[in-house]
């Protein structure tokens, strides 16, 4: 087992014990807000290729993407009240927690993708499933206020695969080709710090 597999299963353990209060807490507000389940299931594309289910907290109306998998600005109508408040300080992707205590994804890594932009990826793309994707990284980071960038588009389909989705991919490469624990912590704490900076926006 390698040094980030312990760092990620151990401090991801660390923070579901310390969070479950918060989390259990998170849970009830959202059934009392709206109609629907507790989480929101989305199949992702993993390592080498694979599908699994990432989880996060339900913050949209059910059914919703049904309509579009982009989110297009922060008041998209499909978002739920308390859904636009965990979207701004992220707390709706303290699930993901357990999909890397199962192994599914690193704490630190590129954000995983669904199939159907990953189906768009060219060949060098590809090479970005060599690795665990993660809760954060890089990407992540730089693009906090993607769903405002995306809401100024006239087409924010083609505006995510032209403009973003490589400018993020870029990035991801950024990460694989220096990554190390001090990289993971770094952008542990740029993420924090980011997140605190945007709350306040």
């Amino acid at each position: 087992m390698s040094i980030k597999r312990i760092f990620d299963i151990f401090f991801s353990l660390i923070a579901l014990l310390i969070l479950f209060p918060l989390m259990l807490l998170v849970a009830i507000v959202i059934v009392c807000d709206s109609k629907g389940g507790i989480f929101y299931k989305q199949r992702r594309v993993g390592k080498n290729n694979n599908d699994f289910y990432l989880y996060k907290f339900r913050t949209m109306r059910t059914c919703s993407d049904e309509k579009s998998l982009l989110t297009v600005g922060d008041r998209d109508s499909r978002i739920t009240k308390v859904g636009y408040f965990l979207r701004k300080i992220k707390w709706d992707e303290l699930p993901q927690l357990l999909n890397i205590v199962k192994g599914e994804m690193s704490i630190v890594g590129p954000r995983p993708e669904v199939r159907k932009y990953v189906d768009l990826y060219t060949k060098e793309q590809l090479c970005v499933l060599n690795v665990l994707p993660g809760l954060t990284d890089y990407a992540s980071i730089a693009y906090m206020n993607e769903s405002a960038l995306l809401e100024k588009s006239n087409n924010s389909e083609q505006t995510y695969i032209n403009e973003i989705m490589p400018a993020k991919l870029e990035l991801n490469f950024k990460y694989i080709e220096n990554q190390s624990l001090f990289v993971d912590l770094k952008i542990i704490a740029m993420t924090v710090k980011r997140i605190l900076f945007r709350s306040r926006d």
